[in-house]
Order: C-alpha cells, then structure tokens, then sequence
C-alpha cells in the first residue's frame, strides 16, 4: 500500500475505544498526532451501541471512524445497527470508515454488506482469533488456573497479535489505497489450541493444560459465570462454528498493508510473560 499519510488536521472517531483494539488503535492515532475521539459508553466522548441516539454526536467533526460493533458482527441486530450507522455517518460527512469483522463469519459478512449500503466508502478488516485473548480476555482465568478449557478441539488457528491488527487498522485510516478494499489479516502460523496453551506453558514456565469441551458444556460454563442462557447459548455455537476448520489457513493480509510480517505467538507469549500478565496472585 501507499505510505501517503493524511494525518494533518486529521479527526477520528474511535468506537469501542476502551476495548483490546480500540484502545491500541487510539494510542498509535494520538501518536501520529490524530486527533483522537475515544467514543466509549462512560467516556468524555459517549458512544454506546444500543444508543442510536449517542451515535450522531459522537461522529460531530470526525474526517473518519473506526467501527468496532459490539458485542459481534455476527449478533443478532448487527446488520440493523450497521445500515443506520453508515446513513448518520454519511449524513456526518464522515469521508471514510473503516470496519474491524471477523474472518469466516458469514453473519458478519452480511452486516460488512449492510454497511457498505449506506457507506461506500468502506474499508473492511476481518481478522482470526486475537492471541491476546489468552492474555486480557476470557481465556486468561483459565492460564492462571492452569487448565483452560474451550470447545476448540484439534482445529488448527491462525493467532493474530492485536498489535499487528492495530497497525493495520491505522494505517488505513490514515493513508490512502484502502478505500473499498478487504483485508483478511491472520497470523504467520497454525495452532492448535493444545500447541497454543504450550506456548504459553514455555513462556511461564508453568504446567498448564488444554481441556476440549464441547459446545454444550461451554455454554453451560459460561452461565455459570452469570452469563445470560440465550447469549452464553449463541456465544458457545459461534465458537464451534468459527473452529471447525474452514479458518485453518493463515494469509498475507498483514504483510501487503505493512510490508512486514505478523508476529508468531510464541514472540506474543514471551512478552506478555515477561510483562507480568500471567503472574499468579500471591505466588
């Protein structure tokens, strides 16, 4: 891609910004001297995605946004939510949009296609698995504990480092060549979640474990965690679907938009190690 940056004056609007990507996206975009609107439900700048109301201001003299839906593209409503989200950014006069989707998720493909509706000018980021949800999300419980449990079976995975995905959401907010376009970005290599966990179990020096558990049991899991029956239910079956190998290829996405490669997870496990993210409490 081009390296013609266009961040003078540049304003733009981050959804979901404390979230694992919108927080990075809105450090390396302050970084570059973008002005950043860090739209969050209890943020200076509100943005709440059942609040179609809070959506209008918070696009208010943004040149661009970054769209992270919440809780998932491929939820109920999202294709809905993302058709009205394009007519008041369009009616904004937002120039340019840039959308965070899933990879292998044909709901989310649907709701990519209803934005794009009322959004031309869309540029469109699917990504694999986030290795740091190991690290700062649900999987991380089960590092501490030593077994995580996780209806992924053999099925192979192509880790993304959400700093690389970051990176490559900046860059096409802020340079020019991505308008219309799809990357699909995925780590440099498949694994497991058995081989996954053993990274991790290098990194820390710790016994850790792989339990496969099946779609059933993880929902009955997750509403034991206080999790509602219809969603942990939905949550539990994407999952099953996104790992039933179809994603089990590893592309170049990172590389055409960077001109680098992606960072293998076991880079990841050493520093989130040596970062202290899986220190065990009291130990």
């Amino acid at each position: 891609m081009t390296n013609t940056e266009n961040t003078q004056q540049e304003t733009v609007l981050v959804t979901s910004a404390t979230g694992k990507t919108g927080r990075r996206v809105s450090e390396r975009l302050a970084a570059r001297g973008v002005r950043v609107l860090a739209g969050s439900r209890q943020g200076a700048v509100r943005f709440d995605w059942e609040d179609e109301g809070s959506w209008g201001p918070a696009l208010e003299g943004a040149d661009t946004a970054f769209v992270a839906y919440y809780p998932d593209l491929a939820a109920p409503g999202a294709d809905t939510a993302m058709r009205s989200f394009g007519r008041i950014a369009a009616r904004a006069g937002v120039g340019r949009l840039v959308l965070l989707s899933g990879r292998g998720e044909p709901e989310a493909a649907g709701a990519e296609s209803a934005l794009r509706e009322s959004f031309p000018r869309l540029t469109v980021v699917r990504a694999s698995f986030f290795a740091q949800n190991f690290s700062e999300g649900p999987m991380i419980e089960g590092v501490l504990a030593g077994e995580v449990a996780f209806p992924g079976g053999d099925t192979a995975e192509p880790w993304i480092d959400a700093d690389d995905l970051a990176d490559v959401i900046v860059a096409a907010l802020t340079e020019e060549g991505h308008e219309g376009l799809v990357h699909e970005v995925t780590g440099p290599r498949l694994l497991t979640f058995a081989e996954v966990v053993a990274e991790i179990g290098r990194a820390t020096g710790r016994e850790i474990g792989y339990v496969p558990v099946s779609e059933e049991e993880y929902a009955h899991a997750l509403q034991e965690y206080g999790m509602p029956g219809p969603e942990a239910e939905w949550l539990a079956g994407l999952f099953t679907t996104l790992l039933d190998g179809h994603n089990a290829a590893t592309t170049d996405g990172v590389k055409r938009v960077l001109g680098r490669e992606p960072r293998d997870f076991a880079e990841f496990a050493r520093d989130a190690a040596a970062s202290g993210a899986w220190d065990l409490q009291g130990a």
